[in-house]
């Protein structure tokens, strides 16, 4: 089976892909979405939110990153997919999913989940301007208000070239609330030749197995469940048991070595402060250490609470 990140934006930037594809176990990684409107753009758009271009397109563990695109012109999408690859992204993902208000009040994201023959204009568009030895692939929900254009989006997705197809289990106005609809993602792999991935909530190894028999998908995506247990991808393919707390400690120590040039030092508290928000899912030790931190702005201070909780301690 193949695991892939999923793009969270604002969340998974690359410091965070890099630091997860260390933990392990994930195959592809997709960047958080370009916005794409009228225009080309310059190439350091895409090396600021996609800087392992630089790098051959990998993490520094290894793991290939995808470029992202977002946007409702077909023609746009496609010169800019074009800038992608030449930068050396191995392949395009078009974002038909994203749930934010914003981004669907200017026809990005979800909405286009209304418009069945926009998002096969979009695709047929990016796959025509890609060279075909490279993935064009596209990620999807249920639909906006209702599953009605399930099937109908995923089959003009796949007619239009799509290399593969990433189903999250829940329409738009469904949000991130449980459940996820597991099974009709295997009603909409059926009707498709095209492989289909399952993303939506995976929190576990046993929600793992859940969605792929429901799903009739072999292929995962995940995003807040990876989040919330750093080693989930390996827990599902390995049968890992999940990272101990004072494992996860180290982690959040090892991550005050990342920093954006520039942030004036803000980025790892307020990064740090985000992520217990999701590891509290699994984690009750993440509430203590939030309420230890919330008020703190050094990153030192905030090793300091976190190296009392290291796997470290107490090791003779």
């Amino acid at each position: 089976m193949k695991i892939m990140l999923a793009p969270m934006e604002g969340v998974v930037d690359h410091l965070m892909r890099d630091m997860l594809t260390r933990v392990g176990g994930f195959d592809l990684c997709v960047t958080e979405f370009i916005r794409v409107v009228d225009q080309k753009l310059p190439k350091r758009t895409f090396m600021r939110l996609c800087p392992e271009l630089a790098f051959g397109a990998k993490t520094p563990a290894g793991v290939p990153v995808r470029v992202q695109l977002l946007g409702q012109h077909p023609q746009w999408l496609a010169e800019n997919a074009l800038t992608a690859v030449e930068l050396g992204s191995p392949g395009i993902d078009l974002n038909f999913g994203c749930p934010a208000k914003t981004v669907n009040k200017s026809k990005g994201g979800a909405v286009l989940l209304k418009e069945t023959q926009t998002l096969y204009d979009i695709v047929k568009s990016v796959r025509d301007a890609v060279p075909a030895e490279l993935p064009v692939t596209a990620k999807i929900r249920l639909g906006y208000e209702d599953k009605t254009l399930a099937v109908e989006n995923a089959e003009a997705i796949a007619q239009a070239g799509a290399t593969h197809l990433v189903v999250h289990a829940r329409t738009k106005k469904e949000g991130y609330r449980p459940p996820a609809y597991w099974d009709y993602i295997a009603k909409i792999k059926k009707r498709i030749a095209i492989p289909v991935i399952a993303n939506g909530e995976i929190w576990n190894a046993a929600d793992a197995r859940n969605c792929i028999e429901q799903s009739a998908c072999t292929d995962l995506m995940l995003g807040r469940g990876a989040l919330a247990m750093p080693n989930l991808a390996n827990t599902i393919k390995q049968n890992d048991k999940p990272m101990a707390w004072g494992e996860v400690a180290d982690l959040l120590i090892s991550y005050s070595g990342y920093e954006i040039f520039g942030d004036k030092g803000r980025y790892y508290p307020n990064r740090i402060k985000q992520w217990c928000g999701y590891l509290r899912r699994q984690y009750p030790q993440a509430d203590a250490l939030l309420n230890q931190i919330k008020r703190l702005n050094d990153a030192h201070d905030i090793v300091a609470v976190l190296a009392s909780q290291s796997s470290q301690v107490n090791v003779a």
